[in-house]
């Protein structure tokens, strides 16, 4: 069989069209149009078709990493083995992002080691996968970062980047007591986001707990108040999975005596 080869004329229009990625499959494309004798409409319209789903896919992997989410924790890299139970239809609406689109948020509860990291991010995937615009972040680090714009007078850009992208995810909220400043930040962001974009919290503590952290009562009240009433609650339970990430000896290791290491001479040392 022959090789089919591109003229470097079409190779050069390509790549001025800013098609040159089209290039990486063309030859096989036009090669399976021949064997199934194709049309020419329907073999452009695949060859087309693609190029459409790699920048797609180009655009939201962009998306997520400008977002901050972990690229291992997808949805479809999630452990069945894992021990742990959820509630299979919340996640199956949630995967839908209709959340989204109504500017509802969702709470992630559970024990330490479960997944509500994973899961929030994996959710985060998918919403980049759509076009949303999506931000990850620690709480503390969140937390710690309005605190320091405070001092060089950039907290309205700081929270201004919390309040406008489409889905905010904070990890690992309400873990520990907040001071005054941070629970003013915290009623500012919940209600600025409030009707206008979603959220998804992950917390080790219920809804109910997140009260005793706020500094202040009233402050806490109405930003828990406006949160846990338009929120999906999915919670997880089960054993810890990172007892299984702990590094262990394979069963090939023998029982053989390390050898000693070699002292290293130094290359300036005087030989005697």
């Amino acid at each position: 069989m022959i090789a089919r080869t591109l003229s470097p004329e079409l190779v050069a229009a390509l790549k001025r069209l800013r098609l040159g990625r089209v290039l990486d499959t063309l030859v096989d494309r036009l090669t399976l149009a021949d064997k199934q004798g194709m049309a020419f409409e329907d073999m452009l319209l695949m060859v087309l078709s693609d190029e459409v789903s790699r920048r797609d896919s180009s655009a939201a992997d962009l998306r997520a990493r400008e977002a901050g989410l972990d690229p291992a924790m997808r949805l479809e890299a999630w452990d069945k083995s894992s021990r742990v139970s959820f509630d299979a239809r919340v996640l199956n609406e949630l995967a839908s992002l209709r959340f989204l689109e109504a500017h509802q948020h969702v709470v992630v509860l559970g024990p330490v080691g479960v997944g509500k990291t994973f899961l929030a991010q994996a959710l985060g995937h998918i919403a980049c996968r759509y076009g949303y615009r999506v931000r990850f972040v620690r709480a503390d680090a969140m937390l710690r970062r309005l605190r320091q714009s405070r001092l060089d007078n950039s907290r309205d850009a700081e929270m201004s980047s919390l309040t406008t992208v489409d889905l905010l995810i904070v990890d690992d909220f309400a873990l520990e007591p907040m001071s005054k400043e941070e629970s003013k930040d915290v009623y500012q962001l919940f209600l600025e986001r409030t009707g206008r974009g979603s959220m998804i919290l992950t917390s080790n503590r219920d809804t109910a707990e997140w009260l005793a952290m706020f500094d202040d009562v009233l402050l806490a009240q109405s930003a828990v108040d406006r949160f846990k009433n338009t929120a999906y609650d999915f919670v997880i339970d089960g054993e810890s999975y990172r007892p299984r990430q702990k590094p262990a000896l394979s069963e090939t290791s023998t029982s053989s005596a390390v050898p000693t290491p070699k002292p290293r001479t130094h290359p300036r040392a005087r030989r005697g």
